[in-house]
């Protein structure tokens, strides 16, 4: 469940107006719902508990460390592919031994920092990042757990090239032959203990016979490389599930696990998933107020205080979030979050911002009700690649974060002022 509702006219996020946290906190405005978190983090940890998996929240996904907290209290461990995004679980709490550590580039400084931190699993991406972290290990006096990332070959076709990371072109781990032939030469090693598999075939994933066909392909690998005598312990079957951009266009974590479980439940194998979209995307939304509107040719535009620097998504994948004021006639009807929705008696407009790059939209081709100078707007399921992915291009500060729990809400990060878009070029 989503905790986003429109009640007498109003948008609530649980049992605050966001009208009202927009009159003290102003726009642009990322709020998240607490509530919708913890309801899709216990989602999926209720789903796939059967096989007792360590569940590793994706912080790329969104990684503001009260809400790191938040999911650390709620007993997620983290997925980690930077050393910063190490620094913010560890602040968050969260349990080093139970931590993953994804990448294609990691640095000899984070490769140092998280055997020092004592990370659970390095997810291994090439040769020349095995023998770097084997080096690491014994000049630290380390023997870490190591996993393969394999690419299965497998992918949805529904997933944005961009972010399809399971086939075999591409920067992101080995070739299920190339493995074999990794595991005959490294597997042995005396630094590193090179017991597990991991695969990521992409995000988002729309069903769950990719995942189907990847864990099959692994589970016959892993039975190849028992056969040459290694024995591999650990199985991460990454993350990817799917969202709601629109209301029920995404499977349910019930609808993964029915299709996976069954494929694991009977093996020894520790189980790692690492959900991020799923848990994130709609539990946040970002307000925004609208400047102006114009017409330009037979193009009307609505010209929002938030641009492409809050939310990239749209100018980077072309995604589509469902864009609506928030506030309506009281006795209209609720919109209805997906694609083509029209409002009764609207006008087609583009949402746009102020940046200075014909690429700032936030939604193109929406027929909105009509819209005025000052109107709150809301952009839904922005949880998962909003704030993370924003800039300060244009010398544009970066928006406030908002996390509401009930009928309370609080500033979870500060609204950055100019001076913080030139401070670390002072004195210098």
């Amino acid at each position: 469940m989503d905790h986003f509702e429109y009640r007498n006219g109003s948008l609530f996020c649980e049992q605050v107006a966001v009208s009202d946290i927009v009159a003290e906190v102003g726009t642009p405005a990322y709020i998240y719902s607490s509530a919708t978190l913890l309801h899709h983090y216990n989602a999926i940890a209720e789903a796939f508990a059967e096989l007792n998996p360590t569940i590793c929240y994706s912080i790329k996904s969104l990684a503001n460390v009260n809400i790191l907290k938040l999911l650390a209290k709620a007993g997620s461990s983290f997925d980690v592919t930077s050393g910063g995004e190490l620094a913010r679980a560890t602040i968050a709490g969260g349990d080093a031994s139970k931590i993953v550590f994804a990448g294609v580039g990691k640095t000899d400084r984070e490769l140092v920092d998280a055997l020092d931190a004592g990370i659970g699993v390095f997810n291994i991406e090439s040769e020349a990042e095995f023998e770097n972290l084997s080096r690491l290990a014994a000049q630290r006096g380390a023997k870490p757990h190591a996993a393969l990332r394999l690419n299965p070959d497998v992918y949805d076709p529904k997933t944005h090239t961009y972010t399809a990371t399971g086939k075999k072109e591409t920067k992101f781990g080995v070739d299920i032959e190339r493995a074999v032939r990794f595991f005959e030469e490294y597997g042995s090693g005396p630094n590193v203990m090179l017991d597990g598999i991991h695969i990521h075939i992409g995000s988002p994933i729309y069903s769950a016979w990719p995942y189907v066909e990847a864990i099959g392909k692994t589970l016959s690998m892993i039975d190849r490389l028992k056969e040459k005598g290694f024995e591999i312990n650990t199985l991460d079957i990454g993350g990817g599930f799917a969202a709601d951009y629109e209301t029920g266009a995404s499977p349910l974590a019930d609808d993964y696990a029915k299709a996976i479980v069954p494929l694991l439940k009977d093996t020894a194998l520790a189980v790692i998933i690492e959900p991020g979209r799923q848990i994130s995307c709609n539990a946040g939304i970002l307000a925004t107020e609208v400047q102006y509107v114009k017409t330009g040719g037979e193009k009307n535009f609505v010209i929002v205080d938030a641009a492409m620097t809050d939310l990239f998504r749209p100018a980077l994948y072309g995604s589509e979030h469902f864009v609506y004021p928030a506030a309506i006639d009281a006795t209209a009807q609720p919109p209805e979050r997906r694609a083509g929705f029209a409002a009764p008696g609207g006008t087609k407009v583009d949402v746009v911002g102020g940046v200075c790059e014909g690429s700032d939209f936030l939604a193109k081709d929406r027929v909105l009700p009509p819209i005025a100078r000052g109107d709150l707007m809301v952009v839904f399921s922005a949880g998962a690649y909003g704030f993370v992915m924003s800039s300060q291009y244009n010398s544009r500060p970066r928006s406030v974060e908002v996390l509401v729990d009930g009928a309370e809400y609080r500033i979870i990060r500060r609204r950055e002022t100019y001076e913080d878009t030139y401070a670390a070029e002072l004195d210098v």
